[in-house]
């Protein structure tokens, strides 16, 4: 309970306790009908007991309302029974007993140092050894020791001190599966260990080769969970440390074209600098072919469709283009493809299904809301459901068979210099060739980068009309939700987001 709350409650306790004073049944009467409706109201609040705690620590100081002198040495220290008993075994055996101390106001305490006897009392009435004892075991962490400290602080109940120790213990896995602790688990803490999607391992055949380990160190008894355990291995929700990095390359911001190339880790939730471009560039096209990072033109749409490269419309600085082309990494030669049905500039492209997805953009005339297929076996193009909304600069991406088509603006080319932004999201599903709105974004935005890492769809940066934004959300399909997380270093619009394979 915040002390804000406390005071209001103490106002209104006085004021009914002064409140019709001479008539002490009304008084009663009346507080007890007050006190109920503040307790429905107010006393069901985070951190009541440590809030409760303190007030007691701070009669203490004050020596209100104390009931017993403790005597050690020359000094006297005059304390709560109900806390002490409530906080110590030894308190609690003096105080509830038939012992004659039970009985008495003073008691002394023979042969106890009086500094420590204080330092007893203290920590009765705060947590402040506690939080001591666990800052030490936090540094003496090791792959060896973390999961004994993890099962402490669970018997504990020293929350921070459990999450820290988890933590190591899944980033540390790889060592932590060769020590001694982790063989002494029981099945329920290894399936709760191994469980975690922030386990950091390379493959899930790590988790297979620790499962046989751990079944081997005690089969006989440990027989009946293998079944239970071993399936943990298959899992398919994808963990953070498998799912590589997040590239954020270039786009325009506060300097007329970053140059900067950053990578967002999931497991640690920040973004760091990774390299940088030799040169500004605007509105281009990027993938990742055979772990090298290639940029492409500038106001296209590029993606990966079967190992060749694949660059769609644009802008020549003359008109829009309707061409599209095809990057071979064996012989690096660029090649024609058929052109679109029509011409289009900051087009999303996607890939699914083995077809390739050119979706809205603009033209000389206005923003589309058109999507063509590609098919490269067959090398046509195909006109499929139109979206809702006319999208130019929309950021695509795709999800569990789906595509989605995120942001974009709406404007004439001729007369008008107003956008209208949109922060409305739509799912493309190609069984039923039908769009969809799902969740909406936090913000309106176009020239947001977007790309799939694990299973969650990423929404990064854009422009808003006023700012380049540094605003990094994702959605997940399942829950229809977004949520924001670690923001991008500096703002900026359209930045080119790829999927980059796992470092290390």
């Amino acid at each position: 309970m915040k002390s804000s709350e406390m005071s209001k409650v103490e106002e209104e306790v006085l004021t009914l306790l002064k409140k019709d004073a001479t008539t002490s049944e009304q008084s009663i009467s009346s507080l007890m009908s007050s006190a109920s409706t503040i307790q429905d109201e107010n006393f069901r609040v985070a951190k009541h007991a440590e809030i409760s705690l303190k007030c007691m620590e701070n009669y203490l100081h004050k020596q209100q309302l104390t009931d017993i002198v403790l005597i050690a040495g020359d000094k006297r220290f005059s304390a709560h029974r109900l806390v002490l008993s409530a906080s110590s075994e030894y308190f609690a055996a003096m105080f509830t007993s038939s012992l004659r101390e039970s009985n008495q106001n003073e008691i002394e305490l023979k042969k106890v140092d009086p500094d420590a006897l204080w330092a007893l009392i203290q920590y009765c009435y705060t947590d402040a050894v506690v939080k001591a004892c666990c800052q030490f075991l936090i540094k003496q962490l090791h792959p060896s020791n973390c999961l004994g400290i993890r099962m402490f602080a669970d018997t504990q109940g020293c929350g921070h001190l459990l999450n820290v120790a988890h933590n190591y213990a899944t980033v540390h896995f790889m060592e932590v599966m060769k020590n001694h602790e982790f063989f002494l688990l029981s099945a329920d803490d290894v399936a709760k260990l191994l469980e975690s999607d922030d386990l950091n391992i390379p493959d899930e055949e790590i988790v297979f080769q620790a499962l046989i380990s751990w079944l081997q160190y005690d089969l006989d008894n440990r027989r009946k969970d293998a079944g239970r355990l071993l399936g943990l291995s298959c899992r398919t929700r994808p963990r953070k440390a498998t799912v590589g990095q997040l590239l954020a390359v270039g786009g325009m911001d506060d300097h007329k074209g970053a140059t900067s190339i950053d990578a967002f880790s999931l497991c640690d939730n920040t973004w760091k600098n990774l390299a940088s471009m030799n040169g500004r560039r605007l509105q281009f096209g990027a993938a990742v072919v055979e772990s090298k990072l290639i940029i492409v033109g500038g106001r296209d749409g590029v993606a990966i469709l079967g190992g060749p490269l694949y660059a769609v419309g644009g802008h020549d600085g003359w008109g829009f283009l309707q061409t599209a082309e095809r990057w071979d990494p064996n012989t690096q030669e660029w090649s024609l493809i058929a052109p679109m049905p029509q011409a289009r500039s900051t087009v999303g492209v996607a890939v699914l299904n083995d077809k390739l997805y050119a979706v809205g953009g603009r033209d000389t005339n206005s923003c589309l809301n058109t999507v063509d297929c590609y098919d490269p076996h067959t090398n046509k193009w195909t006109r499929c459901a139109p979206m809702f909304k006319r999208r130019g600069g929309v950021g695509v991406g795709v999800a569990n068979g789906c595509i989605y088509a995120l942001g974009g603006y709406d404007v004439t080319a001729k007369g008008s210099n107003t956008a209208c932004r949109y922060d409305s999201v739509e799912r493309y599903d190609p069984k039923t060739d039908t769009w969809t709105m799902v969740a909406p974004m936090s913000v309106a935005r176009d020239a947001v980068g977007v790309c799939l890492l694990g299973d969650q769809l990423f929404a990064v940066g854009g422009y808003d009309g006023q700012q380049y934004l540094t605003l990094v959300e994702t959605y997940d399909p399942i829950l229809n939700e977004w949520h924001q997380v670690s923001p991008l270093r500096t703002g900026r619009a359209g930045p080119c987001v790829i999927l980059k394979d796992p470092i290390g």
